[in-house]
């Protein structure tokens, strides 16, 4: 299967909010319990204004997946930090689309001065952390128990990539 990336836009609202309350309704990826309305996308073009943004279309133009970084901290100081998010469809995953986003990401922080890319992850999450660790990812910080979702806690793991 062919797979087109684009920047995130207006455009996308409808199948990203999709494509998120399917995470926040069947797993630990997503933090929110409970799915967010179309309006909850304006948040995600806010956090991201300035930061490089990723959607996913496969060959029918249908989006399978996106990814984004945005600023780690509002203050000036930590301007070289971003978070990155990322879901994608599970029908799509494990076919190199993690890898590719990442990777784009990553050369455009670069270009942007950034040189360290943090990811918060749920310790129930395997698979993103093992993603992560695969990638070079480092596990740099850990909250225990301080999420529950589905009636599980679970811990917030913190992870750091360094770019230079």
């Amino acid at each position: 299967m062919e797979y087109h990336f684009e920047p995130l836009s207006e455009a996308h609202r409808g199948p990203v909010i999709d494509l998120f309350n399917h995470y926040i309704a069947h797993s630990h990826a997503a933090f929110l319990e409970a799915p967010v309305d179309y309006e909850f996308f304006s948040r995600f073009l806010e956090i991201t204004r300035g930061y490089p943004t990723i959607i996913v279309k496969d060959e029918l133009q249908k989006v399978v997946g996106f990814a984004f970084l945005r600023p780690h901290h509002f203050a000036e100081t930590f301007r070289r930090t971003a978070e990155i998010t990322y879901f994608i469809l599970p029908e799509h995953t494990r076919r190199g689309l993690g890898t590719a986003l990442l990777e784009q990401l990553v050369k455009a922080a670069k270009g942007m001065g950034i040189d360290s890319i943090l990811a918060s992850v749920s310790s129930l999450n395997q698979a993103s952390l093992n993603f992560h660790l695969r990638h070079g990812f480092k596990e740099c910080g850990r909250f225990p128990r301080v999420g529950r979702k589905f009636g599980e806690d679970f811990d917030v793991v913190w992870m750091h990539l360094r770019i230079d």
